[in-house]
């Protein structure tokens, strides 16, 4: 993370297009592997499947759904005017799943032994989002948290889905259980 004031300037913070049928799919408790599968562009689709993947034990799995988010997310970036740097703000929804995906990464990296890389996710994610690195890393210190934790403190309670039901199964389809979100 940089500590220093660049006397350049910022770049404007980018802000990432909604998706809104497939954050419906979402809503309707629609399984993430669907999401993905229907809408591959979609980060938070990806950064869902990690977060379970990585809730479940299953690293490289969680390692590899990130990472796919991730480099989805950079697309998305770039398609809306980001060169390389500048903000991405948490608190602009659409900008959140590209966001998890990052943590997620990081979290992964470490998991299975790229320190290096687990160190320039987090860096890059507090270079780009400090509210976001704050939100995301406490939920992330090598130890396990529950998969209804991850999406709550994430922000998914206060998304665009009000009060929704939100099915939450794995990679593979199978039910992880039903959590509603006030």
């Amino acid at each position: 993370m940089s500590t220093h004031t660049n006397l350049l300037g910022e770049p404007p913070a980018t802000l990432l297009p909604a998706a809104p049928e497939a954050e419906k799919l979402l809503a309707e408790g629609r399984p993430a592997v669907e999401v993905a599968a229907a809408y591959p562009t979609f980060s938070l689709a990806w950064a869902l499947l990690a977060e379970l993947a990585l809730e479940g034990g299953r690293t490289v799995e969680g390692y590899a759904y990130a990472r796919t988010g991730y480099h989805r997310g950079l697309d998305a970036l770039r398609r809306n005017g980001w060169k390389g740097h500048g903000p991405i703000p948490w608190k602009h929804e659409p900008n959140r799943g590209f966001l998890r995906c990052l943590a997620a990464l990081a979290r992964a990296a470490g998991e299975i032994g790229e320190q290096d890389e687990a160190d320039r996710c987090w860096t890059f994610l507090a270079d780009s989002s400090l509210e976001g690195y704050e939100n995301l890393k406490k939920l992330s210190r090598t130890d396990r948290c529950s998969a209804k934790t991850a999406i709550e403190a994430a922000g998914r309670a206060n998304g665009p889905f009000g009060r929704k039901a939100f099915d939450l199964r794995g990679a593979r389809g199978r039910p992880l259980g039903r959590r509603l979100f006030t």
